[in-house]
């Protein structure tokens, strides 16, 4: 008998040794020393953090901290400011335990930790669109920002840890989002028809937004709209009270900010808003989530049918006998993109490849992505993207 009872207190101090508390994991791989350093000078934060259960942590590299040159993150680094960090630091770390074997090749969008509704004006927390793309753990945050693991499943007492080469971008506001990625004009008009404020402190939306060439192709329609034409326009492409992510659109009817409902399709894996489709869907916002389309919506032609032609440019159809104009319309003072990156495959399609296999507008997955394309960078430029744009929501 007493030789039993040792054997088990052998066994249990076995799988007691095999699993470390925070300190000890972290302290477990050299990629992570950079990390440690900094929880170390925020004892009270790292204690909670330590204490945490049924976790998933994103734990940026020595190599991800090398990206910060020059930036705002490393800046709150050097003056220790908490509050920043702090809100960074909860953006890495995920609601739930999940090893990377349970991270599909359709994307999933996972809540963390951060709540602050300074960064996160959505229910249930900021999220943070996971993907397993051909064996490679991606993580994508603001301004589609993407993040590798280059270690996984490191297990600790409170769940695991993923090592991931760059920070993840907390997302910034609609406005702040939109200015970044070029889209100049629906910001030029957020601005002028004063909703920017209203639109970026509103909780839990989905912003369907129109690209520049939208906008300029329906130029002489827009040229003498009124403040409430304009107003109800701007609305039209907003649906408050819910955060859609691509796969959670199915065919269905929604009712918009303005009060008219729009039509969504998902047709051939594609996603259509009445005749527009979406290009770029998921882009991660403060409030909510962002779906780039190629048409502007017609809160006055509501009927509109999606143009499936596979060589259709731009979606103006809503607009009749509207002409194009000159140039981009309401760009005059919005900064001008001043260099374009490449949007990740993962986070970019003419339509999402889970499309339609949600239960509506209501819950909260998403689906996949198909080809990469490239967009406008607006004046802060691609390489302030990753540590500057978050920081002005």
């Amino acid at each position: 008998m007493r030789s039993y009872v040792v054997s088990l207190l052998a066994l249990a101090a076995t799988g007691s040794a095999q699993m470390m508390n925070l300190a000890a994991a972290l302290a477990s791989s050299s990629q992570l020393s950079n990390l440690t350093r900094v929880l170390s000078s925020f004892p009270e934060f790292t204690a909670g953090l330590a204490n945490a259960t049924n976790v998933t942590i994103l734990a940026p590299s020595n190599a991800a901290f090398d990206k910060l040159a020059n930036s705002s993150i490393l800046s709150a680094i050097s003056s220790n400011d908490s509050s920043t960090l702090e809100a960074l630091i909860n953006y890495h770390v995920l609601n739930g335990t999940y090893n990377s074997s349970q991270i599909m090749q359709s994307p999933s969008f996972i809540s963390t930790h951060l709540t602050n509704m300074m960064y996160a004006n959505i229910t249930g927390g900021q999220r943070v669109e996971a993907l397993n793309a051909s064996g490679n753990i991606t993580f994508y945050s603001g301004l589609l920002s993407n993040s590798s693991v280059s270690q996984a499943d490191v297990k600790f007492s409170g769940g695991i840890i993923h090592i991931i080469d760059t920070f993840l971008t907390p997302p910034a506001n609609i406005s702040s989002s939109a200015e970044a990625l070029g889209l100049s004009s629906a910001v030029g008009a957020l601005q002028q028809a004063m909703l920017a404020t209203a639109l970026d402190s509103a909780m839990d939306i989905t912003a369907f937004v129109p690209m520049n060439d939208a906008f300029q192709s329906i130029g002489s329609a827009l040229i003498n709209a009124s403040m409430s034409e304009l107003t109800g326009l701007l609305e039209y492409h907003v649906v408050n009270g819910t955060v859609a992510y691509s796969s959670d659109v199915m065919n269905e009817t929604v009712k918009t900010m303005q009060g008219n409902n729009l039509t969504l399709r998902v047709e051939n894996g594609s996603i259509y808003v009445n005749q527009a489709k979406v290009i770029i869907p998921n882009v991660l916002v403060s409030n909510g989530v962002v779906h780039v389309i190629d048409g502007v919506l017609n809160p006055n032609a509501t009927s509109m049918m999606p143009n499936t032609n596979p060589t259709a440019t731009v979606a103006s159809g809503a607009f009749s006998g509207a002409s194009s104009a000159t140039m981009a319309p309401f760009t005059s003072g919005v900064p001008t993109p001043s260099t374009t990156i490449a949007i990740p495959s993962a986070a970019t399609a003419a339509a999402a490849a889970g499309a339609g296999g949600g239960s509506g507008m209501s819950s909260s997955s998403s689906g996949g992505a198909a080809k990469a394309t490239q967009i406008a960078v607006g004046a802060m430029g691609a390489g302030a993207l990753f540590a500057g744009a978050w920081m002005g929501v």
